[in-house]
């Protein structure tokens, strides 16, 4: 197991002073540590991993250094374009570091999104012409491969991966968190939200905890589970698949269960659906001011007027509550006239420590889905 302040320093100690990225479950010690410990200045949590390879290319046009990369290996998609176009030694040569938490790993137990993004991990950075190495996990052998992964990037001017297996980083709990004003826990709102909408409506729920959450509240309360699609993968897209649903089921109130880091991921798509205006669509975004799923690292969910931009946007009925009382309230309005919504919902952070996960497929999930809205 590796100390998260050995490779921190390792790090530090080979130049890479300058660490981007979006936050990860297998790598949640490792992030945390860098949140507590980098200066505010060499320390982005992305939107998405594209944007966090331009940063990196960014930062290393400007001081000739070598920033760190992390994602889940469910990201490499978003960063494939930005690799590949830009910091590729064919293109601008940019060196930089990626480290890659392995989720699905073959062998190794993990949630069904995560199994074939898992089996292509190493193959899709074969394809990319990226050279990686599996993370060691013994500090000594580590520091042997730091200094490899040096010398290739000193060599070809481009990338090179660490890819990360599950429980490579020792524990490290997160000390700098934002405050957020809230009265409700995201299991508390997602209550109220599916207690209070019309009877037919359906669901298109984020990934991470709110799908989790989702779930179990049907169960709960006796309710069967082909009125929701549990949006497990696929970090960002909720939204826009909710309005596709929306503009083809026009008779149907689509509600979309969102997070601040999702909708921030691809924060254009509201630009999309404002610009549709579907008045059977109900945009929700869960606003803790964090990554919860994957460590509880900040977003920049609370820096932002999310509310000014969904107005911007072109959304018809925009409003910010953080109770029960003003999220019923902002429920029954939706109910009184269809108009498009979006509604911030301001909660707290964390959830149950019990808290279980779908006991269905994927596939059985959509099959019942689609039968529903048919």
């Amino acid at each position: 197991m590796i100390q998260t302040d050995f490779f921190y320093k390792q790090l530090i100690a080979q130049g890479t002073d300058f660490f981007i990225g979006v936050p990860d479950s297998l790598l949640k010690d490792f992030c945390a540590y860098v949140t507590d410990t980098a200066p505010e200045d060499k320390h982005i949590i992305a939107a998405n991993e594209g944007n966090a390879v331009g940063l990196a290319a960014g930062y290393h046009f400007a001081t000739g250094k070598i920033p760190l990369v992390y994602m889940q290996n469910s990201g490499l998609g978003n960063t494939v374009n930005p690799l590949l176009s830009l910091a590729d030694s064919e293109v601008y040569s940019v060196p930089l570091l990626l480290l890659v938490g392995w989720r699905g790993e073959p062998g190794v137990h993990d949630e069904p999104q995560h199994i074939k993004q898992g089996k292509c991990t190493c193959s899709l950075l074969d394809a990319m012409q990226i050279p990686y190495v599996i993370m060691a996990e013994t500090e000594e052998k580590l520091a042997a491969q730091m200094a490899y992964a040096y010398k290739q990037i000193a060599e070809r001017k481009s990338a090179f991966a660490f890819v990360a297996r599950k429980g490579t980083f020792s524990s490290y709990t997160l000390k700098r968190t934002i405050p957020v004003e809230a009265k409700m826990t995201r299991e508390e709102a997602i209550e109220e939200i599916i207690l209070n909408a019309d009877k037919d409506a359906c669901f298109v729920s984020t990934t991470g905890m709110a799908s989790r959450e989702l779930f179990e509240l049907r169960v709960k309360h006796g309710m069967g589970h082909e009125k929701d699609f549990l949006t497990v993968g696929s970090m960002g897209h909720a939204s826009q698949i909710a309005l596709s649903i929306a503009l083809q089921k026009k008779e149907r109130s689509v509600y979309c269960l969102d997070g601040d880091g999702a909708a921030l991921m691809h924060l254009g798509g509201m630009a999309i659906i404002g610009s549709r205006k579907p008045a059977n669509y109900v945009h929700i975004v869960l606003n803790n001011n964090a990554h919860d799923s994957v460590g509880g690292q900040p977003t920049v969910g609370g820096k932002i007027d999310l509310c000014g931009i969904a107005k911007s946007c072109g959304y018809g009925r925009v409003c910010s509550v953080t109770g029960r009382e003003e999220l019923c309230k902002a429920l029954e309005s939706v109910n009184a006239e269809k108009k498009l919504s979006f509604i911030e919902v301001k909660i707290k952070k964390g959830a149950r420590k019990d808290l279980g996960r779908p006991t269905t497929t994927p596939v059985q999930n959509k099959t019942a889905f689609m039968e529903y809205i048919k």
